[in-house]
């Protein structure tokens, strides 16, 4: 796609609620299983706090998606929490908010596939040895996906994510439905016990609390990729911040809808679940078999039972929207990394668009960095839930301190009232999200650290030493680099010294001798290495000759060495003459195939390499192509879609007459 037409890839609300929310809306996959397997360390005897952890984090949710609202309102650039926080708290907070945000992408990855795959295992126990590979997969077409483009995978994702919001709302409707009839559903775990790990008896007290803390701590997962509907802002159609706001509404109010009907449908249903599945008494083989998730047993409770068509639809789409989630990341890390990348943080290279249009490179690192967490982790939900979340309440909390200051600024200035009014709401709003994500960021990190979300704390501040560090040596080239003085630009070598490397006479010398006669330097040489003295005799018989008007200088070499000698040679003559630039001419083979430049140009990439680190060098490289070489010179074929954008046939290869018939 050609630069000009990045306006038609910008997304309408209709596409950019899966592209951006397919996160937190498939969330409601696991949130209440996390809070579940929490609360079942104790037995069954707290699975009474179910509903009002659940309570909680449907009222942090709202909090948060309200003060994300006035983040899109405010910074419709598209930086998110990063811009909000480099604004307002200084760019040291924001590099903070850069790296947990990144973190937490790759995580978002690697739960949503791994959890994907949990419920497609659910269907097919079959496919438990294969869960890596599953996951890993899943990994690479998502890849694949989003490299064609924005606009084309959110048409290829708003299907599954509209189809998991029906079958979700299906199921609970069916389920309350029932139970008001007197029919309430009942999962197939009802039945079993759930063994205390440390007795009930031993949860009291602070204990308790504890676990109450952490089962929230784990049910907060139900809001990851809430913020990268902020982050996104610029790929929506105008008006871009209303448009956002509204999605990011919708997002909510479906999210809340959806994670409350499936906790209530499992209480209802008493289902019970646990991190090791010897815990529940009277489950059968539980040494090999994988348990069901939550919303496995719902379907087959609510459906009547795991052969229904119903639960099979529930699980398919649950693992695909739980697959494609991972698209919120797909879309967010890249946009992040690029505008980290125009600020100088990250490698340049982040901040360029793909031949579709998409950040190909962030997509590629993203890929890889969450297919080995996958592997490493052996795609387990349990192992990898414990890195997550952790990055999303880190810039939660710095982005709205951020807009508090921003809306404090703003009333300093402002003297209109209703727009003072309007600030100040949004103040409040925003001081009440600081303040209860920075609680949920201290429950968080008290509950997880040792858990593993160490790595996860140790992987962002590595992410924000390096990107300091890529950004201070950005600043020492530019400022190295820059024109401080005018004249610098008109400055010239006083005189040119030619230097032709020669190893034989041959065609190649010949082509490289009078490319450098055509630059006409003050002074031109030919140097041969005598590395064995009866074949540098015969050179110089050769040499003299043929009458070229170029002397040949021979290097002594008594180890038998091509690079020292001519290195040396060359600094000697910058050193005598400090104002001269010195021209080394090269001739090199181009080769047709990979292999060939195995068996050639190895000197000559090493006196290259060597002679670069050279002031006042300049390193010409004269190519001879070999026959081999005309293959790469072939018409190429057309590129897909090359009929559509209607460009020309490549003209045939002429055809040889002796092989006419």
């Amino acid at each position: 796609m050609r630069s000009e037409e990045l306006g038609e890839t910008l997304l309408p609300k209709r596409l950019a609620l899966p592209i951006f929310a397919s996160d937190p809306l498939s969330s409601v996959a696991y949130a209440t299983q996390e809070i579940l397997l929490v609360l079942t360390v104790g037995g069954t005897a707290f699975l009474y706090l179910t509903p009002w952890i659940a309570a909680a984090v449907v009222g942090l949710m709202v909090v948060v998606v309200l003060s994300y609202r006035q983040v899109v309102h405010a910074y419709p650039s598209g930086g998110g929490s990063y811009e909000v926080a480099s604004r307002n708290l200084g760019p040291n907070a924001g590099l903070v908010v850069a790296a947990s945000l990144l973190v937490d992408y790759v995580m978002t990855v690697a739960v949503s596939v791994a959890s994907g795959v949990d419920n497609i295992i659910s269907a097919f126990p079959g496919l438990d040895d294969h869960r890596v590979l599953l996951a890993v997969g899943f990994v690479a077409l998502l890849t694949a996906m989003n490299l064609r483009g924005v606009r084309e995978s959110g048409k290829a994702f708003a299907t599954p994510t509209y189809l998991f919001i029906g079958a979700m709302l299906l199921m609970i409707a069916t389920g309350l439905v029932r139970l008001a009839f007197g029919d309430a559903p009942v999962a197939a775990s009802a039945g079993y016990g759930v063994e205390p790990e440390h007795g009930k008896d031993a949860l009291a007290g602070i204990a308790l609390l504890l676990l109450g803390l952490r089962a929230f701590a784990s049910g907060c997962t139900a809001l990851t990729g809430v913020e990268a509907i902020s982050n996104g802002v610029p790929a929506f159609r105008g008006p871009k911040s209303r448009n956002a706001a509204t999605t990011m509404a919708a997002m909510g109010i479906i999210a809340v809808v959806m994670f409350s009907g499936v906790t209530a449908l499992a209480l209802i249903a008493k289902v019970h679940i646990a991190e090791d599945a010897c815990q529940l008494t009277g489950f059968a083989d539980c040494a090999t078999a994988p348990q069901q998730t939550v919303i496995a047993q719902l379907a087959a409770a609510t459906f009547g039972g795991s052969d229904s068509v119903m639960f099979y639809v529930i699980q398919a789409v649950t693992a695909l929207v739980l697959i494609l989630a991972a698209n919120t990341a797909f879309n967010g890390f890249p946009l992040l990394a690029s505008i980290l990348a125009e600020h100088r943080y990250l490698p340049r290279q982040m901040h360029t668009r793909g031949d579709r249009l998409a950040f190909s490179n962030g997509i590629i690192a993203l890929a890889l960095v969450a297919g080995g967490l996958l592997w490493l982790y052996d795609a387990d939900v349990t192992s990898l839930i414990h890195l997550y979340i952790l990055g999303v309440f880190t810039s939660f909390t710095l982005s709205q301190t951020g807009m508090v200051r921003h809306w404090n600024r703003a009333l300093a200035t402002e003297t209109d009232p209703a727009v003072r009014a309007g600030a100040q709401r949004a103040r409040v709003i925003n001081a009440l999200g600081a303040l209860t994500t920075a609680l949920v960021l201290v429950i968080v990190l008290a509950t997880k650290f040792t858990q593993g979300a160490w790595l996860a704390v140790l992987a962002a501040a590595v992410l924000w030493v390096m990107m300091r560090g890529i950004r201070r040596h950005y600043d020492r080239v530019a400022a190295e680099l820059s024109l401080t003085d005018p004249q610098d630009a008109s400055v010239r070598p006083a005189r040119v010294h030619g230097i032709v490397l020669v190893s034989k006479l041959h065609k190649p010398t010949l082509r490289a001798l009078g490319y450098a006669q055509a630059f006409q330097p003050d002074e031109l040489e030919a140097v041969t290495v005598a590395v064995e003295p009866d074949s540098t005799a015969e050179l110089h018989e050769q040499w003299d000759a043929a009458g070229l008007g170029v002397p040949l200088k021979e290097l002594a070499s008594p180890y038998r060495e091509i690079t020292k000698p001519v290195t040396a040679y060359v600094r000697s003559v910058r050193q005598e003459h400090p104002g001269d630039a010195v021209a080394v001419f090269i001739p090199e083979y181009v080769v047709g195939h990979w292999w060939e430049n195995l068996l050639h140009n190895q000197s000559a990439l090493w006196l290259k390499s060597r002679l670069l680190f050279t002031p006042g060098v300049m390193v010409i490289s004269v190519p001879w192509q070999l026959n081999s070489s005309a293959r790469a010179d072939r018409p190429a074929r057309r590129a897909p879609g090359a009929v559509r954008r209607g460009e020309p046939q490549p003209p045939a290869r002429a055809q040889d007459p002796a092989k006419t018939p």
